[in-house]
């Protein structure tokens, strides 16, 4: 047995968050990573709230590249049918709310809403709510480190470094302040680590204090899969763990999110709304909680598989799925034994619903579960729906 305080504290949590009655506690549906006019999407911000509320989201945060969404920002509309079409139907949906909009030889300018400004039109107790966000954006040389910022008040201004590692730590210190600073707990997130293949499984090691990460992003630039001499972002996730378990850090978690961009043109090529989210399981629809959950490791990643039941319990890891016709599921328990320097699928199972119990020899365990399901304007042609909980260690 681990007699690391933290990670103990980590499966404590993990094993008292599934185990509540489902009264109490209800699954919530969350996109952790969003683009808009902000910085470099292609969308109104109203839009983009309208679309995910529509779509069942619970949660979304606008992470916009180095901004907030507040004080004054002016976009300058492409002069093209489809983006010209697109504002005025903003115009017709919003414009009651007070646009401010001007027509100028470059196209129409146009005032953009701030978070304030449009955070009531769409947040209701225990339906949706908006996290106020940022991406954190830094650069090495041509190396991008991007990291999530979420549930923050200010704007946390990116940090540099020598190296790689200097520079996702500084930032990582910068956001673990700024929630000191503010009293509310603040979730950092490590995204994309395959976009330029700027980080490795062996930056992710060094660092101290690293929680989440991408393990999918439905961005077609950051090369979730790696390729023939990269790893992809699910094998440097196990890698990590596999450093992290043998050095007492509590396990890194992965996520699933959209790094959406692009509204109007929908296909691979482009960064669309709807490929990646979060299901997390909390007492309630808000900021504390919701992120809460995430640090306890209480929710699971998704391009389109739902779980009707998930619970670690005596270390036994179970679920159900939520099924749909004619679509069929393959269950993989994925861990890494005492001894190896790489993980494996320890058990699988062509059902809707199984169980691990972890034995004495493994040291963490993860699932996997995969459909037939081809996934609707995927991230890559062929690609099939999936979940992904988080590792779990003996206790």
């Amino acid at each position: 047995m681990r007699k690391s305080v933290s990670a103990i504290i980590l499966i404590i949590s993990f094993c008292c968050s599934v185990s509540v009655n489902a009264q109490e506690y209800q699954w919530y549906k969350g996109n952790l990573h969003t683009h808009s006019y902000w910085s470099d999407g292609d969308e109104f911000p109203e839009m983009i709230m309208e679309w995910y509320k529509d779509h069942d989201y619970q949660f979304v945060a606008l992470s916009d590249h180095n901004i907030i969404a507040e004080g004054v920002k002016a976009k300058t509309i492409p002069q093209e049918k489809l983006y010209e079409k697109a504002f005025k139907r903003y115009l017709k949906k919003y414009g009651k709310y007070g646009v401010k909009y001007r027509e100028t030889a470059k196209g129409f300018q146009v005032q953009l809403k701030t978070l304030e400004e449009f955070k009531p039109l769409f947040e209701e107790p225990e339906k949706f709510m908006i996290f106020k966000a940022e991406e954190v954006t830094s650069y090495l040389d041509d190396k991008a480190v991007h990291m999530g910022a979420i549930n923050i008040e200010n704007l946390i201004k990116p940090e540099k470094g020598a190296t790689i590692v200097e520079l996702i730590q500084n930032n990582l210190d910068a956001i673990k302040e700024h929630g000191e600073k503010i009293g509310k707990p603040v979730m950092q997130h490590l995204n994309h680590p395959n976009f330029t293949f700027a980080i490795s499984a062996e930056d992710i090691i060094q660092l101290d204090g690293e929680r989440f990460f991408e393990v999918f992003n439905g961005h077609p630039y950051v090369n979730n899969y790696g390729d023939s001499i990269h790893d992809s972002t699910e094998k440097m996730w196990d890698q990590v763990n596999i450093a992290y378990y043998n050095m007492n850090k509590p396990l890194l978690l992965g996520i699933a999110t959209d790094d959406s961009h692009h509204y109007h043109q929908f296909s691979s090529k482009w960064s669309n709304a709807g490929r990646g989210w979060v299901e997390v399981r909390s007492k309630e629809l808000k900021p504390n909680s919701i992120i809460t959950a995430l640090e306890n490791g209480d929710f699971y990643a998704s391009t389109g598989v739902e779980l009707k039941n998930l619970t670690f319990k005596e270390n036994r890891i179970s679920m159900e799925i939520k099924t749909e016709k004619k679509v069929n599921y393959k269950i993989q328990f994925i861990g890494v034994k005492k001894g190896k320097t790489s993980s494996e699928i320890l058990k699988e199972v062509e059902n809707t619903k199984a169980d691990y119990k972890l034995p004495d020899n493994v040291l963490f365990v993860r699932a996997k579960i995969i459909s037939d399901k081809l996934k609707k304007n995927p991230y890559k042609k062929g690609d099939k729906e999936v979940a992904w909980t988080q590792p779990v260690i003996k206790n």
